[in-house]
């Protein structure tokens, strides 16, 4: 059985950079790596947020990453999710301009997704939150998705 992987807006997004700093290239070619490389081996997963995110993205980079994540499947966001990233928000898990990381949390919490990949390392995939997350989602019954980036999940190896 495949794991499964929630991506948020930072994958697409970070697929198609086009800055040409240096860290904005580590991480455009690290996403394009695990994309190419390892995607097979998961079920990915997205969601209409992420959807909504990209919509904002300025042209010629916003049709790139919309058509990325058109063939992947969307998880719903139900009410229940709703009220679970406004708990997240309530606890301090995310600050309040960043409900967006707490909805994606949320969904790959509720659906529970294996790993939330994300290059968001302020708001997700900080270890330093880990343990605030984990406490939070205990007490919600819920699973605790793995929050990592595309760099990190490049070394695992497929098992058949």
């Amino acid at each position: 059985m495949k794991q499964k992987v929630y991506i948020e807006t930072s994958i697409p997004s970070f697929y198609h950079e086009n800055r040409t700093d240096v860290a904005a290239l580590a991480r455009r070619n690290w996403t394009r790596q695990w994309w190419e490389q390892k995607q097979h081996i998961y079920e990915i997963y997205s969601s209409e947020a992420v959807y909504q995110e990209l919509v904002l993205t300025p042209e010629p980079k916003r049709q790139k990453c919309l058509n990325f994540i058109q063939p992947i499947e969307y998880l719903t966001i139900t009410d229940e999710i709703l009220e679970i990233a406004e708990i997240y928000v309530k606890h301090k898990l995310m600050p309040v301009n960043a409900a967006g990381d707490a909805l994606h949390l949320a969904i790959a919490s509720f659906y529970q997704c294996h790993f939330l990949v994300t290059w968001n390392c302020k708001h997700l995939a900080n270890a330093n939150k880990a343990g605030h997350i984990r406490r939070v989602n205990s007490t919600l019954g819920l699973y605790v998705p793995l929050l990592t980036t595309p760099l990190e999940l490049l070394g695992v190896k497929e098992y058949e």
